[in-house]
């Protein structure tokens, strides 16, 4: 079977058109396309085999098995593309990042496993105290293979996912390869992502009989040539890469998939499924965190809502608003340290974070113990120290208000209305909340092709940000908080040693995730944020400790609290100093600047 595969594909290579063009032997593109993968899953165990033995072996020096290493990472990026679409939970054990990941649905604790853990095994010097615990690892990820292989052998693939799972794949370099996300210690992600690219090149070349696709596999190869011209990783240029490469591929990829009219299954996800680019106006989906189509926004609900923000009927005292904490002119901030409770008589026991864009995160607040705005909104108002409302008595309040009747009945049609439903209250908040969505920075009009958006010392920022600095290895692209790429299912919580005060050694008391989730290792972890509208947001951190942009970059750039000198075991920024100039960080900071809203 294998050996028919091999000779398919060589007889496509030396006819230079697909089977496709003979309908008498013709051999579907998704057919064809699982036996390719199939055979590139067999590749990748023969490689951790030879990986295995080598450290097995005690004789293969540092250099070789670093070496044998990188090439088994290679043989997993040419089928990434439909191992993270197809088999994603098999994919988390195989290329999952290298810390502890909690579900905030669920709390189900995801321990480290795959290519990114093995990495810190051998990079930058192998530790041979650990060859135990390698081997065991290799097994393990070894084992996880039999799934994909069983799932490409018996499970049909279609059309629409191969394109859908092929622009996603773009879309991960972009958001994690290109910024070294799972190649954090070798940096040779740049090679990986030429890697990715050549394979969805051959992908896409399938469909060559159906439409002329030379424009399409031209942008893929001009793509790989580039990556493979410019390997260094701290001088790679991703602002030129992304403008001048990438998005002509998924912009290609999407333009094919309409003219091959191909029946597209669509869901509900963040990053719509029919957007060219990362950056296009409305890529994103304000309903993907909502619970069903009834909670999906609509011009009605905004506008009650925005009057509900508004109103301070919702609070106990009658005395606070939403907006009291969440002030326009201050990007839906306060610039507060931390407000004052509603009695006056304390301090709130966190920062106040803007609402810009906070649709677009899976789960909310600096814990993330709650997964909607709905629920963002009743924890709220029900908070003693915050609002210390009460949904049942304000919706009593409400439907004596002749305006708000009228409201309600439009946004929530429904017949022989009596009262308002306390649900109505939270759908209406979380759906102005919805309407904050802002993606139309300097830098977003970048992105979209206008190259006088930004100067030379702002995209260099970019360049760092998304290089050098690391940033975009938590703040990833384009929206720039912890939801993860490309599917944005999950949301990050970091470990980094935020400082109780600036001249305080220790780190702040306040335990974070884990007094939501008891798992040890999430110890005064905290929801990463967005950076867009980051300078109109200070103070930062969950506890307003630094003022300043520059403070903030001083504490990156010196490794957080550990690499200070503090003792923090579970700290998952990595602690390492980043060697920043005070030139590269006002570039940064010059970045960032950029990222406001219009």
């Amino acid at each position: 079977m294998k050996r028919l595969v091999f000779l398919s594909l060589l007889f496509i290579a030396i006819a230079g058109y697909s089977l496709l063009s003979c309908k008498q032997k013709t051999v579907a593109p998704e057919k064809a396309i699982a036996k390719t993968l199939l055979t590139q899953v067999d590749s990748f165990v023969h490689a951790i085999d030879v990986l295995n033995v080598a450290v097995a072996s005690d004789t293969v020096s540092e250099k070789n098995l670093q070496k044998l290493f990188l090439q088994t990472r290679i043989a997993y990026k040419k089928f990434e593309w439909a191992a993270e679409y197809f088999s994603p939970l098999v994919t988390r054990f195989v290329n999952g990042p290298p810390v502890q990941e909690i579900e905030p649905t669920d709390n189900q604790v995801f321990e480290p496993a795959g290519l990114q853990v093995i990495e810190g095994y051998l990079f930058p010097k192998y530790d041979i105290g650990r060859k135990k615990e390698l081997l065991e690892r290799l097994t393990t990820m070894r084992s996880r293979c039999d799934k994909y292989s069983k799932y490409f052998t018996n499970i049909e693939l279609f059309d629409w996912q191969l394109f859908d799972a092929a622009k996603l794949e773009v879309y991960r370099i972009i958001t994690l390869g290109i910024t070294g996300f799972d190649a954090a210690t070798s940096q040779k992600s740049i090679e990986e992502a030429a890697t990715s690219l050549s394979s969805l090149q051959q992908v896409m070349a399938y469909y060559k009989g159906k439409n002329d696709t030379f424009q399409i596999e031209r942008k893929f190869g001009t793509a790989v040539g580039y990556l493979q011209a410019n390997t260094d990783f701290n001088s790679f240029d991703r602002a030129a890469f992304i403008t001048g490469y990438a998005n002509a591929m998924t912009t290609a990829i999407t333009e094919l998939e309409e003219k091959l009219k191909i029946h597209v299954i669509r869901y509900n996800r963040l990053l719509n499924q029919d957007a060219k680019t990362l950056f296009d106006t409305g890529a994103f989906n304000v309903n993907a965190y909502t619970l069903d189509p009834y909670y999906f926004t609509s011009d009605k609900k905004v506008a009650l809502g925005e009057k509900l923000f508004y109103d301070p009927q919702l609070s106990g005292t009658t005395t606070r608003s939403c907006a009291s904490c969440h002030q326009r002119d201050k990007a839906f901030t306060d610039g507060l340290v931390k407000n004052t409770a509603i009695n006056g008589s304390a301090s709130l026991r966190r920062n106040t974070p803007t609402l810009i864009n906070a649709a677009l995160q899976s789960s909310q607040f600096y814990d993330l113990r709650v997964n909607t705005l709905e629920d963002q909104a009743q924890a709220v108002i029900q908070n003693k120290e915050e609002m210390h409302g009460s949904l049942v008595v304000s919706v009593g309040r409400l439907w004596k208000d002749k305006a708000y009747r009228e409201m309600f009945s439009a946004a929530f049609p429904r017949q022989s209305r009596a009262g308002i439903d306390t649900v109505e209250v939270m759908n209406a908040i979380g759906s102005y909340v919805r309407s904050l969505v802002r993606l139309n920075s300097r830098f977003d009009v970048y992105m979209r092709g206008d190259k006088t958006a930004m100067d030379q010392e702002e995209i260099n920022g970019f360049n760092l940000f998304a290089g050098k600095a690391k940033c975009a290895t938590c703040h990833y692209i384009p929206l720039f908080n912890g939801t993860f790429p490309p599917m944005h299912m999950m949301m990050d919580a970091e470990v980094i040693g935020v400082p109780a005060s600036l001249n305080d050694t220790a780190i702040d008391g306040d335990l974070g995730r884990y007094n939501i989730s008891h798992v040890p290792s999430m110890r005064h972890a905290f929801k990463t944020p967005t950076v867009r509208n980051a300078a109109l947001t200070a103070p930062y951190m969950h506890n307003g400790v630094f003022t300043t942009l520059d403070q903030v970059l001083d504490f990156y750039n010196k490794g957080g609290r550990r690499g200070m000198g503090s003792k923090i075991d579970n700290q998952t920024l990595p602690f390492e100093k980043l060697d920043l100039s005070q030139k590269e960080m006002s570039e940064i900071i010059a970045f960032i600047k950029c990222l406001d809203s219009k």
